[in-house]
């Protein structure tokens, strides 16, 4: 199985960022996915998740209203669009598919900074 991010970059307070993940070697569809983040000295948090259908999302309350999850079960693709960042969303951002094996499968992650 593997999870690749793209997407990250340095951002301006207030900008948006785009940030997908390709997935390969599992059936995608059949799987609830999610995203993650991790910031400097803080412990990773869930941002967002999404069902096999697409049709539920959730969404950490600190997010909400800003972020939006998305899928295509044909691409075999999750994204996360992220609206009006703030400095203290620097992190690196991480797919996973929680459900895969015993404890799930992490992506490498991808970095995004908000910074002016």
């Amino acid at each position: 199985v593997q999870l690749v991010e793209s997407g990250g970059g340095l951002v301006q307070p207030g900008g948006s960022l785009r940030l997908s993940c390709a997935a390969s070697g599992f059936t995608f569809r059949n799987y609830l996915m999610s995203w993650h983040r991790q910031g400097p000295g803080k412990e990773r948090e869930l941002v967002a998740s999404i069902s096999r259908d697409g049709v539920s999302t959730n969404y950490a309350d600190s997010v909400k209203g800003r972020f939006t999850i998305s899928r295509d079960n044909a691409g075999n693709t999750v994204y996360l669009q992220m609206n009006n960042l703030k400095p203290e969303e620097t992190a690196v951002y991480f797919c996973r598919c929680p459900g895969y094996g015993t404890l799930g499968a992490w992506g490498q992650g991808t970095l995004v900074t908000v910074s002016s």
